[in-house]
C-alpha cells in the first residue's frame, strides 16, 4: 500500500467557475461518425429525422454542450450549401480530407435538429481552407438571420423559420499543418480569419468566435504562430484553440498516466501566449482558450476512405488506462477553469470514440464512464488543491502525484474527483477542507481493475464500468477512503 495522500482544500481558494462547455465533443464528417454513428435512417433503431436513438440516449448521459461540427479536417473542403435544401438535389462529393464519398445527406439542418435533440449548444467550424470569407459570412446569416435576406429565407424554404441562433464559430481548423486543405503561413490565415470574422460579426453581433491555435505542442509553429494571430485578430478572436491527442505508445503505462502533467502545461503555455498578447497590445480584452480537439488517439491511424462511403476509419478500441487518461485530461480542465472555457471531446461516435456502433448493436467503451462520471458533478466553481502524499518519476513526463485530482464547489457540496494512478497499490486519501465540515457522502462510484489493458467487446461488454463507492469515512473537516490500484473515483460529499 502507498504511503498516504492529503488533499487540502479551501472554499475560499478559488480558481473559476466551471464553464459547462468544458464538456463538449465533436462530430466529424469522418469513418462512421455521422453516417452508421450518430445518423442511420435504415436502422431500426432510427427516429423520424434519422436519428439513432440508441446512441442518442448514450449520448445524453454525458451531458455534452458544445458540439463542434463539421470537421476537423473536412471542414477545410467542406462547401455549407451542399448539405442544406432537399436531400435528393445535394451533390454526393468526394471530399479529400478523408478520401471518403459525402452524400451530404446530412448537412447544417440535420445537425442543428440533433442538437436540439439533445441539448447541445451548436459551434461551427468554417472553411477557411478552400472556402472564402464570404462563405463563411454567408453562413451566418443562414443559421442566425431573420427572413427577409437571401440566405435566411433559403433556411425558412428548408423548413426553419426561425434562426437557428449559432453563437459559437470556429474560423478554421488547423491551419498550420501541412496536411490541411488552404494551409497557409500563420501571417497568411490571420488575414483570412480577420476578414472571415470581421463579416461574420458584423452579420451577427452576438457571435463569439475560435481563432485557430497551433495544432500540436510538437509543431515548429507552436506559440508563436498563436502569438502572430491574436495580434492580428485583436479583439475579433474569442478563444484561441488547442489540440491534443495522446496514446501509449511506448506501452509504459505509469508513463502514459503521467501525460497530465503535459496536458497542464500546454494549457498554461497557451494562456502565457493569450496574457502577452493582451498585455502587448494594451487590451482589455484577452482570448480565453478553447481544447476543441483532444482525446486518446494511437492505435489505429487508418485515415484512407479510398472513395467509400462511411468506411470505418480510426475506430480505437480504448482500454483501462485510456479510460484513466481521459479523467486525467478532465481533472487538468477543472484545474484551469480560469482560463478555459471551451473543450470538445474528438469523436463521440465510432471515430476515436466512447461509443462503437456494429449493426444494430451499441458498445460503451471505458473512455464513456469518466466523461459520465465528471458530468454528474460538473457545476460549481473550481478550487485550488495542495496534494502532499509519494510520488514517481515518469520517463517522459516527470514526476508526478500517485494521485491526480480536481475538486468542485458547488453550494453546500464538494465534488471531488481521484485517480490512484498506481499500478498495484491502494492508495489512501485524506481529504482537508479547511473552512467547512463535512456531513455526509452524498453519492460516489469507482472505475478501475488490475488489469490496464481491460477492454470491453460487444461479447462481453461489462468488463469495465464504474461500481458504487461508499467506502468513505468522515470525521468533521476530513473525508478518509482507500482508492483501488488503476481507478478513478468520483465522490459528493454535502458540507455541514
Amino acid at each position: 500500500m502507498l504511503e498516504p495522500t492529503t488533499l487540502h482544500l479551501h472554499t475560499r481558494f478559488q480558481i473559476g467557475e466551471v464553464d459547462p462547455r468544458v464538456f463538449g465533443g465533436f462530430l466529424e464528417h469522418i469513418g462512421r461518425a455521422v453516417y452508421q454513428g450518430v445518423y442511420e435512417p435504415d436502422s431500426p433503431h432510427a427516429d423520424e429525422h434519422g436519428f439513432r436513438q440508441d446512441v442518442s440516449a448514450a449520448l445524453a448521459r454525458l451531458r455534452l454542450t458544445a458540439m463542434r461540427y463539421p470537421g476537423g479536417n473536412f471542414a477545410s473542403g467542406y462547401h455549407w450549401l451542399d448539405g442544406v435544401g432537399p436531400r435528393g438535389k445535394r451533390p454526393a462529393v468526394r471530399e479529400l480530407a478523408w478520401q471518403s464519398l459525402e452524400p451530404n445527406h446530412f448537412g447544417t439542418d440535420e445537425f442543428i435538429a440533433l442538437c436540439r435533440q439533445l441539448d447541445w449548444t451548436p459551434m461551427l467550424t468554417v472553411n477557411l481552407g478552400t472556402g472564402t470569407p464570404e462563405e463563411a459570412r454567408n453562413w451566418v446569416e443562414y443559421c442566425n438571420c431573420p427572413p427577409g435576406s437571401l440566405y435566411a429565407d433559403m433556411r425558412a424554404a428548408n423548413g426553419s423559420p426561425e434562426p437557428h441562433a449559432v453563437k459559437l464559430w470556429c474560423l478554421g481548423n488547423e491551419m498550420d499543418g501541412p496536411w490541411q486543405l488552404g494551409h497557409v503561413p500563420a501571417e497568411h490565415y490571420a488575414i483570412r480569419a480577420q476578414q472571415a470574422g470581421k463579416m461574420m460579426k458584423d452579420t451577427d453581433r452576438s457571435l463569439e468566435l475560435v481563432a485557430c491555435g497551433s495544432c500540436s505542442i510538437g509543431m515548429g509553429t507552436y506559440m508563436e504562430w498563436d502569438r502572430q494571430v491574436l495580434e492580428y485578430l485583436g479583439d475579433l478572436s474569442d478563444y484561441v484553440s488547442l489540440h491534443r491527442y495522446v496514446g501509449s505508445h511506448a506501452y509504459d503505462t505509469a508513463d502514459y498516466l503521467a501525460v497530465t502533467n503535459s496536458i497542464d502545461h500546454q494549457i498554461e503555455e497557451m494562456d502565457a501566449v493569450c496574457r502577452f498578447v493582451q498585455a502587448k497590445r494594451r487590451s482589455k480584452k484577452r482570448a480565453y482558450l478553447c481544447f476543441d480537439e483532444w482525446n486518446v488517439w494511437y492505435k489505429n491511424h487508418q485515415t484512407d476512405g479510398a472513395g467509400k462511403f462511411a468506411p470505418p476509419l480510426v475506430e480505437e478500441i480504448y482500454n483501462l488506462e485510456d479510460a484513466l487518461v481521459v479523467a486525467g485530461f478532465l481533472h487538468s480542465f477543472v484545474r484551469h477553469a480560469d482560463v478555459l472555457r471551451i473543450a470538445n471531446l474528438a469523436q463521440i461516435v465510432n471515430v476515436i470514440a466512447p461509443l462503437l456502433t456494429q449493426g444494430d448493436q451499441l458498445l460503451i467503451q471505458p473512455t464513456f464512464y469518466p466523461l459520465e462520471m465528471f458530468a454528474q458533478r460538473r457545476h460549481g466553481i473550481s478550487l485550488q488543491l495542495e496534494t502532499q502524499g509519494p510520488r514517481y518519476e515518469g520517463r517522459t513526463h516527470g514526476p508526478a502525484a500517485y494521485i491526480d485530482a480536481s475538486a468542485i464547489l458547488d453550494g453546500d457540496r464538494l465534488h471531488l474527483f481521484a485517480t490512484n494512478r498506481s499500478l498495484d497499490q491502494a492508495a489512501p486519501l485524506r481529504l482537508h477542507l479547511a473552512d467547512r465540515a463535512f456531513c455526509a457522502l452524498e453519492s460516489g462510484e469507482v472505475l478501475g481493475g488490475p488489469d490496464p489493458k481491460a477492454v470491453n467487446t460487444f461479447a462481453q461488454p461489462g468488463q469495465v464500468v464504474p461500481r458504487p463507492f461508499a467506502q468513505v469515512r468522515i470525521e468533521g473537516n476530513q473525508a478518509c477512503c482507500e482508492l483501488p490500484p488503476l481507478s478513478v473515483a468520483a465522490l459528493t460529499l454535502k458540507l455541514a
